[in-house]
């Protein structure tokens, strides 16, 4: 299977086919609305804002696994991303991105790109502390936290897979360089 193979949820409750991204970056990110990361989503945003018409597209998959960081509805959601952070990009209905239940796109990204990149002394530092509290990280590869984010190029390769602590306006020079 390849990255175009899966289909997705919208939070509106249609199916987005991935195959219909073909040709375009893709930042792949599980959110949460109550986490210490949530201000990461005024970056991505402007993210989208410079690249979405040159090709990239950011997949928000609000996940409630870590902290129950992620709570409300989809719609409940989306309303406080769009409020408060202006949002634009596309968002999907709620999943959970670790264990029996895990959407099976994850499984696929997580089998691609089984470890975070961590940048800086206090990124490592924070990641070590969320490792003692993830109580939805089971084995090798399962996403730790809020806001790992997943870097796909146009041919759908899953390139790079960034820590929650990864700033996004640090990815600009990967998504720049796909595009």
């Amino acid at each position: 299977m390849t990255f175009y193979d899966y289909k997705v949820r919208r939070r509106s409750g249609e199916e987005l086919d991935l195959g219909e991204l073909q040709g375009k970056v893709v930042l792949v990110v599980n959110t949460a609305t109550g986490c210490g990361f949530t201000p990461q989503y005024e970056a991505i945003e402007q993210l989208y804002e410079k690249y979405h018409d040159a090709g990239f597209e950011v997949l928000d998959f609000p996940c409630n696994q870590f902290g129950h960081q992620a709570p409300g509805d989809d719609e409940e959601i989306h309303a406080f991303c769009t409020g408060r952070y202006k949002t634009q990009f596309d968002q999907m209905a709620k999943v959970e991105v670790n264990g029996e239940n895990e959407l099976p796109l994850y499984t696929f990204l997580k089998s691609c790109k089984g470890e975070d990149e961590v940048n800086g002394l206090k990124g490592k530092m924070t990641m070590k502390a969320i490792e003692k509290i993830s109580v939805s990280t089971k084995k090798p590869g399962d996403i730790r936290w809020n806001f790992t984010k997943f870097l796909v190029d146009r041919q759908g390769n899953v390139v790079r897979r960034y820590a929650p602590t990864y700033d996004p306006a640090a990815i600009e020079k990967d998504i720049a360089q796909l595009l």
